[in-house]
């Protein structure tokens, strides 16, 4: 058995005999090199209540290089693509260190929910909405917590409610800003055109 995999055996073994945490570790296809991790959300955060997966890649230099990660779960936050679910964080780049493990890097994950860093974003429009309106960004992240993570008022008829609830979550699916929907619903645009036009701008 070579070093990595050792390593590797070790590390999921450490993390399913610490429960305190709840911090889990799975194999994909039985490899221990392709890994799903998961963490529940921080309690108060709009994260709290859900619980996110990871997809977790080991490199074949492990662990003198970084492991690759990317949530599976969508989450709505500046430093996670709320397309791709790419993640800047420093750890998992140059700041990288051998004496990191899978636990200890998934706690670091979860703290970063704590602690939002808008101004080195993976998700620029994300973190523009965080800057400009945090309680309308709080809103939109629980909203995605709910529905993605199975955070409160989550479940299968979480994004089905009819009425103006459906009209806000239409918003808040998008990560749009309420006001700013608004303010073109006032021009005379439509609602709907909006979010769209919003989400999905015309290439350049």
């Amino acid at each position: 058995m070579d070093a990595r995999l050792r390593r590797v055996n070790k590390e999921i073994a450490d993390c399913k005999n610490d429960k305190s945490s709840k911090i889990t570790i799975d194999l994909v296809d039985d490899s221990p090199f392709h890994l799903i991790g998961g963490f529940d959300g921080p309690e108060d955060t709009p994260y709290e209540g859900g619980r996110f997966q990871v997809d977790i890649a080991i490199p074949d230099n492990y662990p003198f290089q970084p492991v690759k990660m990317k949530f599976i779960t969508k989450v709505y936050h500046p430093n996670v693509s709320s397309a791709s679910g790419a993640i800047c964080l420093d750890i998992l780049k140059d700041a990288w260190s051998p004496v990191l493990t899978l636990k200890s890097t998934l706690i670091s994950l979860q703290s970063l929910l704590c602690s939002p860093e808008p101004r080195d974003p993976q998700d620029a429009e994300v973190a523009k909405h965080y800057m400009t309106s945090k309680s309308s960004f709080e809103d939109t992240a629980r909203y995605w917590t709910s529905v993605y993570a199975g955070g409160p008022g989550g479940g299968k008829n979480a994004a089905g409610k009819a009425g103006k609830a459906a009209e806000r979550d239409e918003i808040a699916m998008a990560g749009l800003d309420r006001a700013h929907v608004a303010q073109f619903e006032a021009l005379g645009f439509e609602r709907a055109k909006v979010v769209r036009i919003r989400c999905f701008p015309a290439p350049v």
